[in-house]
């Protein structure tokens, strides 16, 4: 059992190196990279890559420009509060009246040094997500010190491809929205 920790471990480290062997990345080159070591990782446990959900992806940037002035504590997570999520999923085209299955999965690692990020969502509390094979799409987002990974399932509750209704604008889906507050406050308070 510890030779297979031992194994897995080394297995990621390796796959970070390779990946994040550039000393200079945008943004976008450091999601990309994010997304193919969580994919690498994934793959060493035998589960399917994640494929990009472009409302997924509109949810981690809009939770990321939110928490861009949220500073780090020295651990790497701060406690987060935010507000306004129905707002935010509007944004991006997801019915809070039919989504329930999905994580949104914060961390904030200073100067979001990629080994450190991966790190963050494989060898904490967010790995129990990544891990779980029910998560079939993903979303990354970042700004400052955040990076922010959403997860989509391919269920109709979980995809985030239903379209905004009538209702979510007028304000009926406080469940999903204490539903995301819970997931936020749980996962970046260690």
């Amino acid at each position: 059992m510890a030779s297979c920790k031992f194994n897995l471990s080394l297995s990621v480290l390796v796959h970070a190196i390779f990946l994040f062997s550039s000393p200079l990345v945008l943004a976008d080159d450091k999601e990309n990279s994010v997304l193919q070591g969580i994919n690498s990782y994934r793959t060493s446990l035998q589960l399917p890559a994640l494929t990009k959900n472009d409302k997924a992806g509109c949810l981690a940037d809009e939770v990321a420009d939110k928490l861009q002035d949220q500073p780090c504590s020295s651990a790497g997570a701060s406690s987060v509060q935010l507000s306004n999520y129905p707002e935010l999923l509007s944004k991006c085209g997801i019915d809070i009246n039919h989504t329930r299955d999905g994580a949104v999965l914060p961390v904030c690692v200073p100067k979001l040094v990629p080994t450190l990020v991966l790190t963050n969502y494989t060898h904490t509390q967010h790995a129990k997500y990544i891990n779980d094979s029910r998560y079939t799409g993903v979303g990354i987002g970042s700004e400052d010190d955040w990076m922010v990974v959403v997860l989509s399932t391919n269920t109709p509750s979980g995809s985030f491809a239903g379209a905004n209704s009538l209702m979510s604008k007028i304000g009926c889906g406080h469940c999903l929205m204490c539903f995301l507050m819970g997931i936020m406050l749980l996962f970046v308070v260690y």
